[in-house]
């Protein structure tokens, strides 16, 4: 299947670089310089993957993803940084991005980014021949094929990585995963430095599936080690 990417990127030989090798992917390729004219692509097109420069003319790439994150549709980011402003790349982190790379970077590296990020998308796509059905903890269902998740029968509103580390918690219960772990498997592999990128995820999502966040009965904190979803065997009292 053909993938739609745009890229954000005000510098052109860096864009030029980049549309160049993700055409060898076989990819349809967009670009645009500013923030602007990103947010109006967007709102007429629709793109799998969204390569976006952190430093833009006007707007700046962190408040286009979190534009996209605030809409119901999801669009990978992958988020280009500059090699000293760790905090843009948290921010980025924290706000959803996929994945981020620093400049300079090499373009092996960029599409092999891209690939995994296209696999990842590939491995959570609702397949119309799989009926995995429901995933039941307590009052806590979670619906796999509609990507929908329900609190005592009512709908809990989670960002698509929210969604993806509760699946994937949910599906290895009573297992305890450090916070590296859960890096290297929910995002695709470990952003060393940034565990806390992993407590801000879930404390947002124990606010959205528990009744209690401060006495969590699903997600639980297994001190000095990290974090588990309650076994099924276990009591929910």
């Amino acid at each position: 299947m053909q993938r739609n990417i745009l890229i954000v990127e005000d510098d052109p030989d860096i864009a030029h670089l980049v549309e160049f090798h993700l055409r060898d992917l076989g990819c349809r390729i967009a670009a645009e310089a500013t923030g602007a004219g990103a947010l109006a692509r967007l709102g007429a097109e629709s793109f799998d993957l969204v390569i976006l420069d952190v430093m833009l003319p006007g707007m700046s790439g962190l408040d286009i993803c979190r534009h996209l994150r605030s809409k119901p549709d999801y669009v990978a980011i992958l988020m280009l940084t500059a090699r000293s402003s760790e905090l843009d790349r948290v921010l980025g982190l924290e706000m959803g991005a996929d994945d981020y790379l620093t400049k300079p970077f090499s373009m092996m590296e960029l599409v092999a980014r891209v690939k995994a990020i296209f696999r990842r998308l590939d491995a959570h796509a609702p397949k119309p021949e799989a009926h995995e059905g429901l995933i039941r903890a307590g009052e806590l269902s979670i619906d796999l094929e509609r990507h929908e998740v329900a609190v005592g029968g009512r709908s809990a509103a989670l960002t698509a990585k929210e969604f993806e580390l509760l699946t994937f918690f949910a599906r290895h219960p009573g297992r305890v995963f450090t916070r590296t772990q859960l890096l290297d498997k929910v995002w695709g592999y470990g952003h060393d430095g940034y565990e806390h990128t992993v407590n801000s995820h879930i404390n947002r999502l124990r606010t959205k599936i528990e009744a209690d966040p401060a006495r969590p009965r699903h997600i639980l904190t297994v001190w000095s080690v990290g974090y588990k979803f309650r076994d099924r065997a276990e009591s929910l009292q």
